[in-house]
């Protein structure tokens, strides 16, 4: 695999876990290039800014804003306002803000173009947040929490939805996918549900209709994301495997296991779709090939769990 890049299409893999650091990596030689510190907690997830220029770690109790363009090892900003696990967050597609959701039952958004980092909105939900995430439209956040509701937040008319695909078991992941035709969730008991995706344009609220219920995985599934081609889906799961499905019609078409047989935390797919990459509870970061389901490369150099990573390339070809 060759990796193509110029100044102004920089290929960005980093992770985090629980040995406080998070690493920035040369994707396509396994280098590590940076480690950053994180010594507050470890790393609950992790997002690369849209301009590619800020990092931000999600911890307990912390939310931190790494500057790739620096060496300054430190983190530019950490946040202490959130009393408990910060869960998940991301970016607005032209960086003007960013949303977090957290076990105090709060979905954020953070204003980035102050400089004092202000929440300017919150949405509240009745149990501790698992996920968030962004519809492509930029104004409706998804939000997963543990008592097993999704919820559709139009942050424009405040108008929300709630879905309950199965009682009792914690939403642990939602993603949609780039056209915004399609949203997965999956949860604590291995299932991975999929719902066909209208409206979402304009004013019109997003309108979710159910289509499949996926028996994903053996135990706790952990993240789904599709790629940016909205042809595949990707799977982890504590039975220690990621799995690959077709979004066709929604078969299985790899199961990437490695011999540590350890959780599988997070995983991004490349931006051609053919490759994706993985973290496990090893501590090792994994490069997969889709087609073949072959290791193509292994990152290595934390000390415990690896539990997050993100990933933004522009042209990856083998």
């Amino acid at each position: 695999m060759t990796v193509e890049t110029n100044s102004n299409d920089q290929v960005i893999l980093v992770t985090g876990g629980y040995d406080h650091t998070i690493k920035v990596w040369q994707a396509h030689t396994g280098t590590c290039t940076r480690t950053l510190q994180h010594t507050a907690s470890q790393v609950n997830a992790l997002a690369i800014a849209p301009d590619k220029n800020l990092i931000a770690a999600a911890g307990y109790q912390n939310i931190f804003m790494h500057d790739l363009g620096s060496s300054n090892p430190n983190s530019i900003l950490n946040y202490e306002g959130a009393p408990k696990n910060v869960t998940s967050l991301g970016f607005q597609e032209d960086g003007k803000w960013m949303y977090t959701g957290s076990e105090d039952c709060l979905t954020r958004i953070w204003d980035l173009r102050s400089s004092s980092f202000q929440c300017q909105r919150r949405y509240e939900v009745s149990s501790p947040v698992n996920c968030v995430t962004l519809h492509p439209n930029q104004s409706e956040l998804i939000v997963g929490d543990q008592s097993g509701a999704i919820h559709i937040w139009d942050i424009r008319s405040n108008h929300n939805k709630q879905l309950i695909p199965e009682a009792e078991a914690s939403i642990q992941d939602i993603s949609i996918d780039a056209d915004g035709s399609y949203m997965a969730a999956v949860n604590n008991k291995g299932n991975c549900y999929i719902w066909a995706l209208t409206g979402g344009v304009g004013e019109e609220p997003t309108k979710p209709y159910p289509r499949h219920k996926l028996a994903a995985h053996k135990r706790y599934a952990l993240k789904c994301k599709f790629s940016p081609d909205s042809t595949l889906l990707v799977t982890t799961s504590a039975d220690q495997t990621a799995r690959i499905w077709k979004t066709s019609d929604f078969s299985e078409m790899q199961v990437l296991q490695d011999d540590s047989k350890r959780w599988v935390w997070d995983a991004a797919f490349s931006a051609d779709s053919q490759y994706v990459f993985t973290a496990s509870s090893d501590g090792v970061a994994r490069l997969w090939n889709v087609a073949n389901g072959t290791i193509e490369r292994e990152y290595q150099g934390h000390q415990k769990a690896l539990t997050a990573l993100a990933f933004k390339d522009q042209i990856i070809s083998s």
